[in-house]
């Protein structure tokens, strides 16, 4: 008995000692395990962790767009002083002394806006942005609304370049630089300039004729591989604006076009609070867009820091320029700056108060007295009173021709006139382009045309029309077709020719006015629009009252109020402003 429980005992001593071993041998191939588990994730988290914390730099871009000749301040709604190169550089100045890597863009459209810029054909602008050190500028279709020898001595007065990258002479070489590349510590910017396609619609033909201009997307596709391999990030600089769709303008272009690290726009006068961020159609790549909506009334700014050939971090803001009250709608987001007062900086103001004291001497004059406000609003997409007021101003001006009726593009005239005093400075801010009077004789048939045209041209557009007495039409909005058209209150007649009076702009062919070009004879009465407009007011014993009868009637039930026909406006003071016109200052 005894021996069978030794060896049972031993039996178990033996069996317990087996177990240790395996026991043993999981325990260090496990702690094996963990050790080859934990050197390999080590290795990932290393491998990762270098690229993830590798050097960085940050750059800050502030950047301007539509200032449209705004280089002195200028009220601004209950803001006295709002915008203006001065008080602009006291920031730019402030930003560039805690940053090192600032770079400085404009998105195009500096001409056309306040007199101050549009006596000196934007001389005291560029020479603004000269001094504050402009990196580069786009070019906008409002660099082309003067003859191309204003656009070129523009261009050479500047110390920074146009860029147009979609723009070339019709042999084929290149109208300007179409990129540039900036380089900052450790690593480099690619920017590229493109103006939007339609700049052929909408500018004066004569000022564009031998120049081509390509689909903005097809171009970007060339050019974003090249900047790529020269610099570590790619902005656009664009003057193409912002819509609802993404098949037009800048949205177009992020969607379309893989490897934009930013896109600077300007052209729609769009408020951001955020970027827009879009995604490119084809790839995970996305694209911020920004834009600092008009008249330098905001200075954009953009934080970014980029890492190895990429943007790993973007911040943007609108920092408002001395305005007392935010802007109604979309632009609502600017903060107020009541008690944060921008100053103006003394170079700068020494720099632009030539300009302001010449412009002045000139533009006080007063040349009437407007007895109720003549409103802009909306002159792209429906009659106003200004816009009767300019389009009856030219009928009346061509005196002997006696036209049968005038038009004028709404967005030709790009200020209101407030009620009080006019000064000439008001008629230089409403009618800024140095277009003349012009009478056109047409056939019933070209006339036809034209009101054809007129019927698709869409609400918003700036070739909407305003009219002078003398016409009478209602037009079908839903079929786009004219009901009744009336002229000095007789039916329209085919069999008949016609005179009509418009702006130089418009008899080229500019907006979509193509059938201009056909017409029979023209006459330029060389009368400036503004001086045609001055005279009209000074004819009209200098108080003008806006007229309230209606002549386009576009889809509304009211009847049309009994039309004054300008003619009926004395004529003196007719013969002379040929004369008188000569003195506007000539192109430099």
């Amino acid at each position: 008995m005894n021996d069978v429980i030794r060896n049972n005992i031993c039996g178990r001593r033996n069996h317990s000692t087996k177990g240790n071993t395996m026991v043993r041998l999981r325990r260090l191939r496990f702690s094996l395990f963990l050790s080859f588990f934990f050197l390999w994730l080590g290795i990932v988290l290393s491998a990762y962790g270098a690229a993830d914390t590798g050097p960085s730099h940050e750059l800050v871009i502030l950047h301007t767009n539509d200032t449209h000749g705004h280089p002195a301040p200028f009220p601004y709604k209950k803001a006295l002083e709002a915008g203006g190169l001065p008080a602009r550089a006291a920031l730019i100045r402030a930003i560039r002394k805690e940053h090192s890597n600032v770079l400085l863009l404009d998105a195009g459209d500096l001409n056309t806006g306040r007199a101050e810029s549009g006596l000196f054909y934007g001389r005291p602008d560029i020479e603004g942005y000269n001094a504050l050190g402009y990196d580069a500028m786009v070019l906008g279709n409002h660099e082309f609304d003067h003859p191309r020898d204003v656009l070129l001595w523009q261009m050479g007065l500047a110390e920074f370049p146009f860029l147009g990258a979609n723009i070339s002479l019709s042999g084929g070489r290149p109208f300007t630089a179409p990129y540039i590349i900036k380089s900052f510590g450790g690593f480099k910017v690619a920017i590229m300039g493109l103006i939007t396609r339609n700049t052929m619609g909408i500018v004066n033909p004569e000022h564009i004729k031998d120049l081509i201009f390509e689909d903005e997307v097809a171009v970007a596709r060339r050019l974003v591989p090249k900047m790529k391999e020269r610099a570590d990030i790619v902005i656009a600089l664009t003057h193409l604006g912002i819509y609802d769709t993404a098949k037009r303008g800048s949205k177009r272009l992020a969607r379309e076009v893989k490897g934009i690290d930013l896109i600077v726009d300007g052209h729609s006068h769009t408020y951001l609070k955020n970027p827009i961020v879009i995604r490119h159609r084809a790839s995970d790549h996305s694209t911020p867009i920004v834009q600092a909506w008009k008249w330098g009334l905001v200075l954009g700014r953009v934080d970014l820091r980029v890492r190895k050939k990429s943007v790993i971090d973007l911040s943007f803001r609108a920092i408002p320029i001395n305005l007392d009250e935010p802007p109604a709608q979309t632009e609502k987001n600017v903060s107020r700056s009541r008690n944060n007062r921008v100053p103006q900086d003394p170079d700068l103001l020494s720099l632009i108060r030539p300009y302001m004291d010449q412009a002045s001497s000139i533009l006080s004059r007063e040349v009437g007295v407007a007895e109720e406000a003549f409103s802009h609003e909306g002159i792209r997409s429906q009659e106003t009173s200004l816009g009767r007021l300019v389009a009856d101003s030219m009928a009346w001006c061509t005196g002997e021709d006696r036209v049968d009726f005038a038009i004028q593009n709404g967005g030709g005239i790009r200020t209101g006139i407030r009620k009080g005093p006019i000064t000439m400075a008001n008629l230089y801010e409403a009618i800024p382009f140095m277009n003349t009077v012009q009478v056109l004789t047409l056939r019933g048939k070209d006339v036809k045309a034209l009101f054809d045209y007129m019927a698709r041209i869409s609400q918003g557009s700036g070739a909407f029309p305003q009219v002078s007495s003398g016409l009478m039409a209602r037009m079908d909005p839903q079929r786009k077709s004219w009901e009744m058209i009336k002229i000095q209150g007789r039916p329209f007649d085919r069999r008949r020719t016609y005179k009509i009076a418009t702006n130089s702009y418009l008899a080229k062919g500019g907006d979509g006015y193509k059938v201009f070009l056909k017409a029979a004879s023209v006459f330029d009465t060389s009368i400036s629009q503004r001086e045609a407009l001055m005279k009209y007011i000074e004819a009209k014993g200098g108080r003008i009252r806006p007229v309230m009868n209606r002549r386009l009637q576009i889809g509304q039930s009211y009847p049309f109020d009994h039309p004054v026909d300008s003619r009926m406006v004395s004529t003196r003071s007719i013969r002379g402003m040929r004369a008188e016109s000569s003195k506007v200052l000539k192109s430099p």
